[in-house]
């Protein structure tokens, strides 16, 4: 009977791991933009290991931010099982960021500070060729 239950109890922890490991961003290649009813432009293309390798990122919390009820930031915190979307609205509101503001804040002040990296619209926002925001 011990047996059984440890079988299971591993089998469950595959399945968890699978399961997570499916919802990963490793495999991420554009940022997903579908919350918007009607996009503007392409989404943008942004390979997740491959930026932060290049970039030197090994802390999540530098994008995968949470804030507390008073508006600071809570260190050691990450928002990692969260879409952006669950914080950032599409219309934002008086203490958060919309959610393409939030983007273009973080993504493109960090680049602005390191010196390196995309800041135009095009050089993020590609259309050719032609892509799905949920690709993969």
């Amino acid at each position: 009977m011990t047996g059984i239950r440890i079988g299971c109890i591993i089998g469950v922890w595959v399945l968890v791991l699978a399961v997570a490991h499916s919802f990963s961003q490793e495999e991420m290649r554009f940022v997903d933009n579908s919350v918007f009813e009607k996009p503007v432009r392409a989404p943008a293309i942004f390979e997740h290991d491959f930026h932060n390798e290049t970039a030197g990122l090994e802390d999540c919390t530098v994008c995968h931010h949470l804030y507390d009820e008073d508006g600071k930031l809570v260190e050691d915190e990450s928002s990692e099982d969260q879409s952006c979307s669950e914080c950032h609205s599409t219309d934002g509101s008086d203490s958060t960021p919309s959610l393409r503001r939030a983007y273009h804040l973080n993504c493109k002040g960090c680049h602005l500070k390191a010196e390196a990296g995309p800041i135009m619209c095009a050089q993020c926002h590609r259309t050719e060729p032609a892509v799905e925001a949920t690709e993969e």
